[in-house]
């Protein structure tokens, strides 16, 4: 893991930032705090209702069960579940026995679940038997110790158990000790450009995360619902652990269906307070949305993914508080915009830096930052030893400038740039202008082979339902109208109902150029 600082070290522990309470502490207390919370999923195959207590004394069945069959402080627990109350159970009784805990977004297939399964080397692996796209795979977990199926009696086939028979009869009291500086969780990204990555966070970088997630939302956010992957690290803390500390309850969608979730909003109230801007934009889009549906759009923080202005504007004019923030899996919380800043500051930029952050900007722009909520590395050595350096920074991957009252934007991924004859065009840019075409709902830009240039930029586009696709002649056009260089304008432009995401709702542009080049080659004459 990567080397931090010991006046970094010193400095964290002196302001309070990290504590000794491990993971398992911080839940613990705010089950115990808040054991009348409401606990729902809102699910067409396994639906809940109940409470936190409920729940709490189930994780800790299973925290007894798991205890009698040699599980303790330091062993992995991996778990990849859709968005059902198995899977808070399996959290909270991991955290309890201070274990690491790998969550798995539930529709990764055969193969990453392979890659995260020999990479985490789980001594516990809790699964589904099915649901959607996803299948109990028995070879891929032959070397676990111990496995669980939810809802799948008949996948239990002598080595795997059905879940419920991993619960003790009697809840286990108390937790177990755990060093507060070891790992707590394993977070493998979404793998956008290769094979997901492990990302190491310990009980102190986790804990102060939620801690400061929740000093900066507001008071008034409402009844949250998390339908983003609890597998996923947004939807994993959103989910299982700031409610929590809140006391709020937790609502969980097992289906991303914005028809589905707008009839919750009308029926419980619920309120969707941010995220990607796919899971709003969607939503606001969908034809069963109506004016009083707008009401549970109170704030809106944005991020988890490109925030283009035009949506943050777009959300402003609706009646809606916005607030952009940034920062990954690695390094969950870099910068954001207060409740009290300046309009523009919170529309159009990415916010300044939260509490024990620091970032510097490389010559390219590219953006380091270390803090107490920075991860302790990779499981891969040599993907820490390129990340980190031995003062504790962190080498982001992203381009961005700051202004004069230290607010930052980003502008760009140094990997998602399209070299043009040799000079590089933004993706971002021309997919902010393309936003600005009324019928275009998402823009995807990517650099497309060009045999005279090297690359030139493909658009792949959304259409408002009811809307024309724009013609080339057109775009080019509103490209010329904005006064934007004409190296710089698309070259091709290309329909899509749907882009391949990750499961933060974030676009997987690689995927996007295989399957633009697919099609190239599908279509060279032979």
């Amino acid at each position: 893991m990567r080397k931090i600082p010991a006046e970094l070290i010193e400095r964290y522990r002196r302001e309070g930032w990290w504590t000794d309470e491990t993971l398992g502490d911080l839940l613990a207390r705010g089950l115990w705090d808040n054991p009348q919370a409401g606990f729902y999923v809102h699910s067409a195959v396994r639906p809940y209702t109940g409470t936190f207590g409920e729940v709490d004394r189930d994780a800790r069945r299973l925290a007894a069960g798991l205890r009698e069959r040699g599980v303790g402080a330091g062993d992995v627990v991996a778990f990849q579940l859709p968005n059902w109350r198995e899977a808070a159970v399996t959290f909270w009784a991991s955290a309890f026995l201070g274990a690491v805990i790998v969550p798995i977004v539930h529709f990764y297939g055969r193969k990453e679940l392979a890659h995260i399964i020999a990479t985490a080397k789980p001594k516990v692996f809790i699964t589904a038997g099915e649901f959607g796209r996803m299948r109990y795979q028995p070879d891929l977990c032959a070397d676990v110790p111990i496995v669980g199926v939810v809802d799948g009696g008949e996948h239990a086939d002598g080595h795997a158990l059905p879940f419920d028979d991993l619960l003790a009869d009697e809840p286990m009291t108390g937790t177990v000790a755990a060093d507060p500086a070891a790992p707590a969780l394993i977070a493998f990204t979404s793998g956008t450009t290769r094979n997901p990555k492990g990302v190491i966070h310990s009980h102190q970088t986790l804990s102060f995360e939620t801690r400061q997630l929740l000093e900066n939302y507001p008071p008034d956010r409402g009844r949250q619902l998390t339908a983003t992957p609890v597998g996923h690290f947004i939807g994993m803390l959103g989910a299982f652990l700031i409610p929590v500390l809140e006391g709020a309850p937790i609502d969980l969608a097992d289906v991303w269906d914005p028809a589905k979730v707008l009839a919750l909003i009308e029926r419980d109230g619920l309120c969707v307070g941010g995220g990607p801007p796919y899971f709003v934009t969607s939503l606001l889009d969908h034809p069963d949305c109506r004016p009083e549906h707008l009401r549970h759009f109170k704030t809106v923080g944005l991020g988890g993914s490109t925030v283009p202005a035009a949506v943050a504007q777009r959300l402003t004019d609706l009646g809606m508080f916005v607030f952009r923030s940034y920062g990954s899996t690695e390094h969950p919380s870099i910068t954001g915009s207060r409740p009290d800043a300046p309009e523009a500051k919170r529309l159009f930029t990415d916010g300044n830096v939260r509490p024990g952050v620091e970032i510097r900007l490389g010559p390219d722009g590219e953006i380091f930052s270390r803090g107490p909520d920075l991860c302790l590395g990779y499981t891969d050595d040599e993907l820490t030893e390129g990340a980190f350096d031995d003062e504790g920074w962190y080498r982001t991957g992203d381009v961005g400038v700051l202004d004069d009252d230290g607010y930052l934007t980003i502008t760009d991924r140094k990997a998602d740039v399209i070299i043009r004859g040799g000079e590089n065009i933004s993706a971002l840019e021309v997919e902010e202008i393309l936003l600005a075409i009324p019928a275009v709902i998402e823009a995807v830009v990517v650099a497309a082979p060009d045999p005279r240039l090297g690359e030139h930029a493909a658009a792949v586009l959304r259409i408002r339902e009811g809307d024309v696709m724009p013609t080339l002649d057109e775009v080019r056009a509103h490209f010329r109208g904005a006064g934007v260089a004409p190296q710089k304008w698309p070259e091709e432009l290309h329909r899509v109902d749907e882009y391949p995401r990750t499961a933060s709702g974030k676009v997987k542009k690689f995927a996007v150029r295989e399957q633009l080049l697919g099609a190239r080659q599908e279509h060279v004459p032979t």
